[in-house]
């Protein structure tokens, strides 16, 4: 009985969490009103410094060293800056990059 009751109280944390996550910024910034100069801020720097810190993440332990001398990672990386520029689309370029890297990884440098 316990271990239902902890469960039900669990599913009920977390469906609090992402209601509140969900309606609170309407709740603060409501239609109508002036957007605080610092939200503004945010909405413009943070989608690039997230992107900024996944790179550095996604490409801090490659080695130049061992076989395959971080070749996936780079061919990746650049089919990515390539397909972003010339289509513009974020989903796609990330999609065809993750792809392309893992055929590279599981089948050419294998």
């Amino acid at each position: 009985m316990i271990d239902v009751t902890l469960g039900i109280l669990i599913i009920g944390a977390l469906v609090l969490g992402t209601v509140i996550t969900r309606f609170l910024p309407f709740l603060l910034f409501p239609a109508g009103k002036k957007t605080p100069k610092y939200v503004e801020f945010l909405g413009k720097t943070l989608p690039y410094a997230t992107i900024g810190l996944l790179v550095v993440y996604c490409l801090k332990g490659i080695s130049f060293q061992a076989y395959p001398h971080a070749l996936p990672e780079l061919i990746a990386v650049l089919a990515i800056v390539i397909l972003h520029r010339w289509k513009g689309n974020s989903l796609l370029s990330i999609g065809a990059g993750t792809i392309l890297y893992m055929i590279l990884v599981q089948v050419v440098f294998a």
